[in-house]
């Protein structure tokens, strides 16, 4: 069965595919995690507890709907349009994340996102 979990912020309601990876199964045994938002261009990310590696497929450009971690940062990071590092109209993030879900939520709605929103990450039953 797959593992689908939900991350809230203000009033949008996330829903994530955990991929079948090291990093989707450890966040899945961390939940529920709760964080305060931070923003960087069109991103959105948020500081955990959990403790990854950087897995071989990591990358720094990100598909539409790719919801990734970010090792060193210990935070889950959600790339919906430009950052400051991006090259034209590329998802671009910091450094290389471990991609452990996708969405079809229309990401573009948390341009309404603001440093300090809280926000919620739990399992979907």
């Amino acid at each position: 069965m797959q593992k689908r979990c939900k991350i809230c912020i203000k009033k949008f309601e996330i829903i994530v595919d955990l991929r079948n990876t090291t990093t989707a199964e450890i966040l899945w045994q961390s939940l529920p995690i709760i964080s305060s938002a931070n923003t960087w261009g069109d991103e959105v990310y948020f500081h955990t507890s959990i403790n990854v590696r950087i897995e071989g497929d990591a990358k720094e450009i990100m598909e539409f709907g790719e919801i990734a971690f970010w090792p060193s940062g210990k935070a889950i990071a959600i790339g919906f349009g430009k950052t400051p590092v991006s090259v034209g109209n590329e998802i671009r993030l910091a450094a290389k994340c471990n991609v452990w879900g996708k969405t079809d939520f229309d990401l573009k709605e948390l341009k309404d996102v603001r440093d300090g929103d809280r926000i919620k990450v739990m399992r979907v039953k």
